[in-house]
């Protein structure tokens, strides 16, 4: 098992590894999720974009966005991981390199994310408080959350 990442701009991602995480985004979110939205929302290409890779395969994927843009906070957003190795913890592993790739790009940062509710657990146990009220974005309940840097 080789487990290897990266970090890249969007201006540096290679044709084939944007293909991967926008089919990896729209497997999971508009088809598994069954969710009609427009995932590229021009924020992309103002993003650093975290590819977490199996033995070259596309696993974990999430998005780093500069404060500003979503939030006023640094944000990470888009966190997916495929369902070929759900249950693995390779969500968690996605959502560490995260938080070191906001901090290693922005210093000592909030970060800000906007969670579906079900997985609240999950973004507790990774230092994020809950914060706000619970609001519907595309039919699936989500709160925000924050880990303070």
């Amino acid at each position: 098992m080789n487990l290897s990442h990266t970090v890249k701009a969007f201006s540096e991602l290679t044709q084939d590894e944007l293909y991967d995480l926008l089919r990896l985004r729209s497997e999971v979110f508009v088809v598994e999720q069954n969710c009609v939205f427009l995932d590229m929302d021009n924020k992309d290409q103002k993003c650093h974009h975290l590819l977490l890779h199996l033995d070259n395969e596309l696993v974990g994927y999430c998005r780093i966005v500069p404060a500003g843009l979503s939030y006023k906070e640094v944000a990470i957003g888009r966190v997916v991981t495929a369902l070929s190795v759900r249950g693995k913890g390779f969500g968690r592993k996605v959502m560490e390199l995260g938080i070191e790739a906001c901090q290693n790009l922005y210093g000592p940062c909030d970060i800000r994310l906007g969670a579906q509710t079900y997985a609240l657990g999950f973004y507790e146990s990774l230092g994020f408080q809950a914060e706000g009220d619970v609001y519907d974005e595309d039919g699936i309940e989500h709160i925000e959350m924050v880990k303070r840097g």
